[in-house]
């Protein structure tokens, strides 16, 4: 990881050390790390826009909502901004199999269970990455339809980041499925895939499009 050792969050480094590990000439951090921060900026920018209709008198109405949806969107930040780092050491994980010996049978039989443990990790964190998306597009559309309208935009750009991480979770999943034997796992996870693809889309255009009536 560039900038800092494998050990060190990303959570901790400024932007411009996260944007450098990014742009860094190595494998990771990558990808499916930059897709869960896409998500978790969603996050933020979700709670930020309920937290600008909590306590405002002409929004009581909807006050007890707004509040539930900015814990939660709290929840997810965080759980996301994990994932980045799991996505992270899951790669480098997959890198470290594919560089354990193979001079005997048995070394590579390990090594090969090893290869197959690691690139089923890497699949599982972006999948559940994408699940946490397709919740953070339907907070975005409740935010955008009945949270504070000044903040409206704001709403659109967080369903279009979950959006984003969505799409790169779902690439990351299927380039680590590509290399899986367990034909159960893949089918399992193309299956999750195809859902989560299908409850996004109309999440997006109800999101942008309660944003769009109310900015």
């Amino acid at each position: 990881m560039a900038s800092s050792s494998p050990q060190t969050s990303l959570s901790q480094l400024s932007v411009a050390g996260l944007l450098d590990a990014l742009a860094a000439a190595t494998p990771a951090p990558g990808g499916g790390a930059a897709a869960a921060l896409a998500a978790a900026m969603g996050a933020a920018l979700i709670a930020m826009v309920a937290g600008l209709t909590v306590g405002r008198p002409r929004y009581a109405a909807v006050a007890a909502e707004m509040a539930e949806i900015q814990a939660r969107a709290e929840i997810l930040r965080q759980t996301l901004v994990a994932a980045a780092d799991d996505d992270t050491a899951a790669y480098l994980a997959v890198m470290a199999a594919h560089r354990l010996p193979r001079e005997s049978a048995v070394q590579q039989a390990d090594r090969g269970g090893a290869i197959q443990a690691a690139l089923r990790r890497a699949a599982e964190v972006p999948l559940a990455v994408a699940a946490h998306c397709v919740e953070l597009l339907d907070l975005a559309g409740r935010v955008a339809a009945r949270g504070n309208p000044n903040a409206a935009s704001d709403a659109a750009v967080a369903a279009l980041l979950a959006h984003a991480g969505l799409q790169g979770a779902v690439r990351n999943v299927r380039i680590n499925l590509n290399g899986i034997g367990e034909a159960a796992f893949c089918a399992a996870a193309e299956a999750a895939v195809a859902q989560a693809l299908q409850a996004a889309g109309p999440l997006l255009a109800d999101a942008l499009a309660a944003a769009d009536a109310r900015g």
